[in-house]
C-alpha cells in the first residue's frame, strides 16, 4: 500500500510539472504571437506590407528572425493576423462609440458605414484588398458577433425584418470588401458610398426610401469622437 501510494505521488508530480511545463509554453507562444502581430501592425503601418521584413517584425517583437514562422507561414499571413485584430478593435470601438444610440437600426447602418470608411482608406485595409476573399472572410468572423447581433437587435425592435442575420452579414461582409477594392481602384467613385451604404441595408428588409433615410442620417459628434483610439 506504501509502494502504491508512494508511485501515486510521483506520477502526480510527474503530471503536475508537465501541466506546469505546457502552461508555460502555450503562455510563452501566447505573447510571442501577440507581440509579432503588435510588431507587424506597426512597421507595416510605417512602411507599408510590401516594404516590411520578418526580420526587423522579429526584431521589433524581441523574437528570433525564424521564430516568425513558428507562428506564421508567410508575410502575407502575418499581414492578415494584423488586419483581423484591427477588426475586432473596430468593432469594439464601434460598440463603445453607440453605447448611446438608442435605434439598433442606426447603430447597424453606423457600423456599415464605419467599416465601408476604414476598408477604403485605412492603408492597412486597402494594401490586402486584392486578397477579398480572405479579407471578407476574416471581415465576416471577426466583426460578425458584433453586426449579427445589432441586426437581431433591430430586429427586435421591428425595424429590420431579417429571417437569417448571419446571411445578411454574409452577404455583406463579401459586399464591403467587393465595392471597397472597386473605390479604391477607381471603378467606383468615392461619392459612392452613400448610396451603397443604402443599397446594403435595403437586405435588411426596410426598403429602398427607409434604407437611404438611415444611410444619409448624420452621424452624432459623440459617436465619431468615440471612434478614435483610445
Amino acid at each position: 500500500m506504501i509502494v502504491n501510494n508512494e508511485l501515486r505521488q510521483l506520477f502526480m508530480n510527474s503530471l503536475t510539472k508537465q501541466m506546469e511545463t505546457h502552461g508555460r509554453v502555450a503562455r510563452r507562444q501566447r505573447r510571442n504571437r501577440e507581440a509579432l502581430i503588435k510588431a507587424a501592425g506597426t512597421v507595416m503601418t510605417e512602411k507599408g506590407i510590401d516594404a516590411a521584413t520578418m526580420l526587423e517584425i522579429a526584431e521589433l517583437a524581441d523574437v528570433g528572425a525564424g521564430t516568425v514562422y513558428n507562428y506564421f507561414k508567410s508575410k502575407d499571413e502575418l499581414a492578415i493576423a494584423v488586419l483581423e485584430e484591427m477588426m475586432h478593435e473596430l468593432a469594439l470601438r464601434i460598440e463603445r462609440a453607440t453605447a448611446t444610440v438608442e435605434d439598433p437600426a442606426e447603430v447597424y447602418a453606423f457600423g456599415v458605414r464605419t467599416v465601408l470608411d476604414a476598408a477604403t482608406t485605412d492603408l492597412s485595409w486597402k494594401q490586402m484588398l486584392y486578397r477579398s476573399e480572405v479579407i471578407a472572410d476574416a471581415l465576416f468572423r471577426r466583426m460578425g458577433p458584433f453586426a449579427i447581433r445589432d441586426l437581431q437587435r433591430a430586429v427586435a425592435a421591428g425595424r429590420f425584418h431579417v429571417p437569417d442575420p448571419a446571411l445578411v452579414w454574409h452577404l455583406t461582409a463579401h459586399a464591403i470588401v467587393g465595392v471597397s477594392l472597386s473605390i479604391t481602384t477607381g471603378r467606383i467613385p468615392n461619392e459612392a458610398k452613400e448610396e451603397i451604404v443604402a443599397r446594403l441595408l435595403c437586405m435588411t428588409g426596410i426598403g429602398v426610401d427607409a434604407a437611404k433615410a438611415l444611410a444619409r442620417r448624420p452621424r452624432p459628434a459623440a459617436v465619431v469622437k468615440g471612434l478614435n483610439r483610445d
